[in-house]
């Protein structure tokens, strides 16, 4: 793809009449030419100066424009998660830079995610929770080690990821320092005529008091062959998966990423069944219409400390 290609990807996608305007004023009053070989415009009317991506999730790149669509290509393109690292090497970037430019995709992903309406009139959704992070290496000596489920010999760095998934819909992830502090989150998230399905856990028995809720004991079985399908495996098959981009791509996810990561795998899920080419068009079009990142702009500069938005 040559740059002028790149460029026009980016022009259909940012402005969907495939007109520049103004990111300030919005004129269509428009002038284009290029400053070192870059494509830039400025409005006529307002005489503001700007690039593709100024003001967007992009913003400041110093990547051509086909790094980035290289880089989205190759990043959606992994169906459990791709890793930095490996991400850098097919860039030919530094860590760094593939770091933030991942996280950066996880952010357009995220605002996608944000958006899912569960439940409703005659709808099923799931809910259930997986805990990630927090690992406490086992001591070297037998005589040494301790019981790593109680909580005294735990470091308080485990975080309970709730989800929310709707069969046959979208998926909502959440985190949270146990599941009870997820109830209002699914009550917030989760429509009342919604019928919910649910493990044992004895968290979600306030759920019965607003939802038709079934329960399924997952130490008797998995699943019910009764008229309700009383199960919960599309939940524990999103936990699957993300376990295994843990395990097999990221090894370490955890504290204030914990969201980022759940929202990826969130995106992932929901949008497993469209077309590869599709989803970089999607991405492309939710970075385009994000403003800068107030987390990772800047990142490695320390302009901003990361807020640790995992909470609620």
């Amino acid at each position: 793809m040559s740059d002028e290609e790149a460029e026009r990807v980016f022009i259909r996608l940012r402005w969907q009449n495939g007109e520049p305007h103004c990111p300030k004023c919005g004129s269509l009053k428009i002038s284009q030419g290029r400053r070192k070989g870059l494509l830039r415009f400025q409005c006529l009317d307002c005489h503001k100066d700007f690039s593709l991506t100024s003001g967007t999730l992009f913003a400041s790149r110093k990547l051509p424009l086909r790094g980035y669509l290289m880089a989205i290509a190759v990043f959606i393109n992994e169906v459990k998660g791709k890793s930095m690292l490996a991400l850098s090497r097919d860039l030919g970037t530094s860590y760094k830079a593939s770091f933030v430019l991942a996280h950066k995709l996880r952010e357009a992903m995220a605002a996608e995610v944000a958006q899912s309406k569960i439940g409703g009139a005659g709808r099923k959704a799931e809910i259930d929770a997986g805990w990630f992070g927090g690992y406490v290496k086992p001591a070297n000596r037998k005589e040494d080690r301790r019981d790593r489920r109680k909580v005294a010999n735990q470091s308080g760095k485990r975080k309970a990821v709730v989800i929310i998934r709707e069969r046959g819909g979208k998926t909502l992830p959440g985190i949270f320092r146990n599941e009870a502090d997820a109830l209002n989150f699914i009550r917030a998230n989760v429509a009342p005529e919604t019928t919910l399905y649910a493990d044992e856990a004895a968290a979600w028995n306030a759920l019965h008091a607003r939802y038709e809720l079934h329960r399924i004991n997952h130490q008797e079985s998995y699943s019910l062959k009764d008229e309700a399908q009383t199960h919960t495996n599309n939940a524990e098959g999103f936990f699957s998966r993300m376990r295994r981009g843990e395990i097999g791509h990221h090894h370490h996810v955890a504290g204030p990423y914990l969201i980022r990561f759940a929202q990826e795998a969130a995106f992932r899920e929901d949008f497993k069944r469209v077309a590869n080419g599709d989803q970089a068009d999607k991405i492309v079009s939710l970075a385009m219409r994000l403003p800068k990142s107030a987390e990772f702009c800047g990142y490695w500069q320390r302009h901003l400390p990361l807020k640790d938005a995992a909470e609620g």
